[in-house]
């Protein structure tokens, strides 16, 4: 316990001057705000660029604030897992490459405290983000819109970074089990976004898995999900990342001889 706790400081750290303690919060930040900003305008942008013959009034209906906190999750799930998993790809596999990791290997080193260290701040920096993005978001919709029903919002936000946490641990994961960031990035990206083209093209024929999380994180914003549904592809989403933690602590002792010295 002592180690982890030293270990995750060194990380937190690390974190800190590399600005992505900073640099990654503010981009969801940014996506969180510019879907109900970018709403609210959309008939002056359309009426700016759209070329409309004089005396043509377009009148656009306003979206349910429901619909735009939904819509902030389309944002996530493309711009929101690519920064991520380019921020952590290289967390294990860039220390091997490099050879950084030789000043702790060469130490009494517990590999289950030196991936969750990585794994709880990648993981609290990733939750963090989300939270700030999706409250601003929040912030501007009931600003330019109508309010969401917090509790709601909470459900929402809770349900979605189970799926968050889920992506974070695939990554490390693929960090720790190959030979430099680029390949584990490339892993990371082909598991994550062909679940969820699986799940987009086949995804009616089952109900329980973890890909429709972010899925059941939007219905909360109305009437909620199945709870049954829910209940089972959540399970399932934690079983996930414990399998992969412990697969990254496996893979982080297996491949400790490869490091570059």
């Amino acid at each position: 316990m002592k180690q982890l706790g030293v270990l995750f400081q060194k990380e937190w750290r690390e974190n800190l001057r590399n600005y992505k303690i900073f640099w990654i919060p503010a981009v969801f930040i940014l996506f969180g705000i510019m879907e109900p900003v970018t709403n609210y305008f959309l008939p002056q942008i359309l009426d700016s660029v759209g070329n409309l013959p004089d005396g043509a009034v377009i009148e656009i209906p306003p979206p349910e604030p429901a619909q735009i906190l939904a819509a902030v999750l389309g944002q996530y799930q493309l711009i929101g897992m690519l920064v991520l998993i380019l921020a952590y790809m290289g967390t294990i596999a860039g220390e091997r490459k490099s050879g950084t990791a030789t000043l702790l290997y060469v130490r009494p080193l517990s590999f289950t405290s030196y991936f969750l260290s990585k794994w709880m701040i990648a993981g609290l920096i990733a939750i963090i983000s989300v939270w700030s993005g999706l409250l601003a978001a929040y912030y501007y919709t009931f600003l330019l819109f109508e309010q969401v029903d917090f509790v709601k919002f909470i459900q929402f936000a809770a349900t979605y970074s189970v799926w968050i946490l889920l992506v974070v641990s695939i990554v490390l994961a693929a960090s720790a089990a190959l030979p430099n960031p680029g390949f584990a990035a490339a892993v990371a990206l082909a598991v994550v976004f062909l679940a969820q083209l699986g799940d987009g093209l086949l995804g009616a024929y089952w109900t329980v898995s973890p890909v429709k999380i972010p899925n059941y994180a939007a219905q909360w914003l109305v009437d909620g999900p199945v709870r049954a549904d829910f209940w089972w592809a959540l399970g399932i989403a934690l079983l996930l990342i414990a399998m992969a933690v412990t697969f990254g602590v496996w893979m982080s002792r297996k491949n400790a001889a490869d490091t570059k010295v």
